[in-house]
């Protein structure tokens, strides 16, 4: 049985182009599981290996790859105290478009390097990574990447993480130099300075004194560091009072721990992982800073038949419990499902229970992941991250566990697809193998939606973006050898109930024998405001309000499901509805004809009849902009994002160019890029992430309703 306390199980999650993959690929290097850095911009990658990564030279799927790192390592080399350290790594990927991908990672990930371009500092998906970890409590260190690039300014990013992102972050490195001139960092907790060797592709290191001309920032910065530590741990802040200097460095990497493990504050480190720099101290500080399994809280379920709280410690000893959090389909073997265990062993070729399907499986096959590569062990055990064949029947978000010890692990929030594309097969041949490769897309990407418009009889594909869905076709063609036709984007636009209304609906079928009868007194309406912010992923409140057995309480789940399925299909415009409340409180039953599938009949009938009522609005997604221009097109990139209905959101300056953030509806934002190079001569760039839905102006409503069935006057 390993012993978890040298175990890391950590993510890399940044913008776009911060050097993700990059960094990955050298710590594979430094870890000897490979023995050529490949680079992204050459499509040789290791985490990057499907073929849309290499040719466009971003990250689209997360990959995991497994190691081993000696630490402590001095000047490069192992010595007498160092120690294995096993860690397994998810590379994520950085685009918008491909969010579930970190989501997910995250769910199960217990620590996180977050990189950030020294040049850019903090961007879009930053901040939506950083949301994403302080969802699920995750605890980072920050990388600063790219010292050796023009315009880098270590500072002014830590600066930023406090400022717009809400964390203490302490520096624990100063760079010594920066662009062309970096060639290494100060240590603050040792005040050493760290240059590594270039002709050894930064294997080997030397410590040298903290430069002359840099002792009063070291030691002004290194006050800033103890005082942060010192804050933490009681006995310190006396030391501190008493001596600084009497602090010693196993003090302070302990309180440096504790509160990054607490997510008090953010261990700040540089470097340049392209130049071979600075990547193997970001690993120590891994090794000494993030949480080992055992560091975390036992994980918390509820007991599928009972509902009472569960708890499984990472303990080997303990009912097995697992989470599926990623399917992937491989030529090869099939169906892959990769899962974190979080108690328990598992043997290859034993059963677990799929609390979801409520069926038992054979795990077949275990393996350890390296990019598209298996591995395959005898046993997985927990705090470890793995890949399973055999499954018949799983998706992502599953509890796996022992079969006599059931739980339900907490699953993880999939974000709402914002756009769609229609497509259909091209040939006869296709027809088959397209409804094929959709059901195994849906299966590996849970953020990917399809239905059949009832209209046209096209097949509907919704995702989180342009390229997302560009990515999907292109796989469709070369992974599934399907050839379809695609139509324009689409954009998903929602409806929301603005009004409360209260209505009786009844049903009464008579065909001879048995007949069909169910009578619903309810009200409807939007969501509570208090219930929303208590469920913020929840879109739907049911509340029974029965009381003397007007309605017997075996057809009250088919009311709820009745309202609920009816959700999917808005009554303006055919839309899924946003969110709605349902309290049921009277009605009527016959003993003979009523039925759970009357009742159920009903409620969806009342749901058409009532929401007409309702003053039901068009939502439209808005997205965030931010777009990074030279200051001579500043003018004509806000006049057009003005022209496109942009809420101008504030102005900055990063590296010499100007950043413009505006929120602006995705409906206008079709083509933007394109228009954005021919506005800068393609000198300016431009991220987007979805942010909310509003509803949508009443001549933009009326057009899309009309387009969807007829011309509907909106109320006012």
């Amino acid at each position: 049985m390993a012993d978890l306390k040298f175990q890391r199980n950590f993510g890399i999650a940044a913008h776009i182009d911060a050097g993700k993959t990059t960094t990955t690929e050298r710590i594979l290097r430094y870890t000897g599981m490979i023995h050529k850095i490949g680079e992204v911009h050459d499509g040789a990658a290791t985490t990057d290996w499907m073929e849309q990564e290499k040719e466009r030279g971003i990250t689209i799927t997360s990959a995991a790859v497994s190691c081993q790192w000696n630490f402590p390592t001095v000047k490069g080399k192992a010595d007498a105290n160092t120690k294995k350290y096993y860690f397994n790594i998810i590379d994520t990927p950085g685009h918008v478009d491909f969010t579930v991908e970190v989501e997910r990672s995250m769910r199960v990930l217990d620590g996180l390097i977050a990189l950030f371009s020294a040049v850019d500092g903090v961007e879009p998906q930053s901040e939506t990574v950083w949301r994403q970890a302080n969802r699920y409590n995750v605890p980072r260190i920050g990388f600063v990447n790219k010292m050796d690039r023009s315009g880098a300014d270590f500072l002014m990013v830590v600066k930023q993480v406090r400022e717009m992102l809400g964390s203490k972050a302490i520096p624990l490195q100063l760079p010594i130099g920066a662009e062309d001139d970096f060639k290494g960092v100060v240590d603050l907790i040792k005040m050493k300075g760290i240059i590594w060797h270039m002709e050894t592709e930064g294997m080997t290191f030397d410590e040298i004194d903290v430069p002359a001309d840099m002792v009063d920032e070291a030691n002004e910065w290194r006050a800033a560091l103890v005082e942060a530590v010192a804050e933490y741990d009681d006995k310190l802040m006396e030391k501190f009072f008493d001596d600084p200097n009497s602090i010693t460095e196993d003090e302070m990497h302990e309180a440096i721990r504790k509160a990054t493990i607490d997510l008090s504050i953010v261990p700040m480190m540089c470097g340049s992982s392209f130049k071979n720099k600075g990547v193997q101290t970001a690993l120590d500080a891994v090794c000494r800073y993030l949480p080992s399994p055992v560091d975390i809280e036992a994980v918390k379920g509820t007991d599928p038949n009972t509902g009472e709280e569960l708890i499984r410690r990472p303990d080997a000893k303990e009912p097995f419990a697992a989470l599926a959090f990623k399917i992937m389909t491989d030529p090869f073997v099939g169906r892959l499902a990769f899962f974190r265990v979080y108690s328990g062993h598992l043997d290859a070729g034993s059963y677990v229970l799929n609390v979801r399907s409520g069926k038992k499986e054979r795990i077949s096959r275990i393996m350890k992941m390296f990019a598209n590569k298996q591995n395959p062990i005898d046993f997985i055990e927990a705090g470890d991250i793995g890949a399973a064949v055999g499954f018949k029947e799983i998706k992502t978000g599953d509890t796996l566990c022992h079969e006599d010890h059931p739980i339900t692990l907490e699953n993880m929030f999939i974000p709402e697809p914002v756009i769609a594309i229609a497509i259909e097969p091209k040939t006869q041949a296709d027809v088959d193998k397209m409804g094929l490769a959709i059901s195994k897309l849906i299966e590996e990407d849970p953020t990917l939606r399809v239905n059949t418009d009832e209209d046209t009889g096209q097949t509907i594909l919704r995702g989180m973006g342009e390229l997302h869905l560009e990515i999907i076709v292109d796989r469709m063609r070369r992974e599934f050898k399907v050839e379809v036709n695609q139509g324009a984007p689409q954009v998903a636009y929602k409806e929301a109930f603005t009004k409360n209304v209260e209505h009786r609906e009844t049903l009464k079928k008579q065909t001879g024998g048995r007949g069909k009868f169910a009578d619903i007194i309810f009200e409807l309406g939007p969501i509570d405001e208090e219930f929303a912010k208590e469920n913020p992923d929840k879109k739907y409140q049911f509340v029974n309000d029965l009381f003397g057995g007007s309605i017997p309480r075996e057809f009250v789940p088919s009311i709820q499901k009745g309202f609920e399925s009816a959700m999917g299909t808005g009554v303006l415009a055919g839309y899924p509805l946003d969110n709605m409340k349902v309290r049921v409180y009277d009605g009527s039953f016959h003993a003979v004809d009523s039925d759970a599938m009357s009742f159920e009949l009903c409620a969806k009938q009342g749901f058409r009849e009532a929401g007409k009522k309702c003053k039901p609005v068009l939502l439209e997604p808005i997205m965030k902009v931010e777009v990074i221009t030279p200051a001579q097109y500043m003018g004509d990139v806000t006049g057009d994002l003005n022209r496109r209905r942009g809420m101008m959101e504030g102005m900055d300056n990063r590296a010499g160019a100007e950043v413009i953030k505006a929120k602006v509806p995705l409906s206008e934002m079709f083509g933007y890029v394109t228009q954005l190079r021919s506005l800068s001569s393609g000198r300016a760039s431009s991220t987007m992430e979805f942010s909310h839905y509003a509803p949508a102006p009443t001549n933009i409503a009326e057009e899309v309703i009309a387009k969807n069935k007829g011309k509907i006057k909106i109320e006012d």
